[in-house]
């Protein structure tokens, strides 16, 4: 649906709660991008990214404005969800289909026409390579963990859908591989927007959003002299990536035999 054509975000300004405007001109999304949303619990995380999940045009009570391409969105794009160049994925994402997970993907694969059954296979297998709960295209929809369904329908929003901008609302909590998630999401030239509290995402995001009092406070662009400290943060996140998957599969833990730490890495990823 979308393959031929990129879409580029433009964000334009609210105001705060207290009636000032947000502190920015305007925030501009290609493709490619990657974002993350930070800031206490409170300050309007889930709001800035429903405002461009709606493509909100100052009718929110944010009074944001959202331009595709740099102008006003049609009305195919705002109400056709087939049209939309938008996925909203949240934690609290649930499939209510009692459909196997092949009959959900291919379903969504002939409402879209964006490729043969094959697509069907390559999506549960990047999937399962997001999530350390391998999926079988048998699987029950309604039977999938938290996990396995975020990791499923990023796939399939990347691959079927082929939806240019994903909006991720803490996905991190069900235990994705996040380095995995996001190297893919650069490779196949997704914008991508990360609502999280994790310092991981938050730091090898191009730029970090910061809210407060519901609007943002500052956008933030790293000019690399994090790298030290993202060294650190990767080794500790692949250590406990690797401790919660020999837990899971039964293991006892009682020393670091067999976990290696990630090498420290000295830049932020491409």
């Amino acid at each position: 649906m979308y393959s031929d054509q990129e879409y580029e975000l433009t964000i334009l300004p609210g105001t705060t709660r207290d009636g000032k405007k947000e502190g920015f001109d305007r925030i501009v999304i290609r493709p490619g991008d990657t974002l993350s949303i930070v800031g206490p619990t409170g300050s309007g995380k889930s709001a800035f990214i429903n405002d461009i999940e709606i493509l909100a045009q100052e009718d929110t009570v944010t009074g944001r404005r959202i331009l595709v391409n740099g102008g006003e969105p049609s009305e195919e794009i705002v109400r056709d969800p087939a049209r939309k160049p938008i996925a909203l994925i949240t934690q609290n994402t649930r499939v209510l289909a009692d459909l196997t997970v092949t009959q959900f993907l291919s379903l969504h694969l002939k409402a879209r026409n964006t490729g043969t059954d094959a697509m069907i296979s390559c999506t549960i297998e990047l999937a399962n390579e997001f999530t350390g709960e391998k999926i079988d295209g048998s699987m029950r929809m309604t039977g999938l963990s938290g996990g396995q369904t975020r990791s499923l329908l990023i796939a399939d929003a990347i691959l079927i859908g082929q939806t240019p901008i994903l909006l991720l609302d803490e996905v991190e909590n069900a235990g994705i591989n996040k380095e995995r998630v996001i190297t893919c999401l650069r490779e196949y030239r997704k914008a991508v927007i990360f609502v999280t509290h994790d310092p991981y995402i938050a730091l090898i995001t191009d730029r970090r959003i910061v809210m407060k009092n519901g609007a943002v406070f500052a956008v933030l662009e790293p000019d690399g002299s994090e790298g030290e400290i993202i060294g650190t943060v990767s080794g500790m996140d692949s250590f406990l990536w690797q401790l919660r998957e020999k837990i899971r599969s039964g293991d006892l833990v009682g020393n670091r035999k067999g976990i290696r730490s990630a090498p420290k890495k000295t830049g932020i990823p491409a």
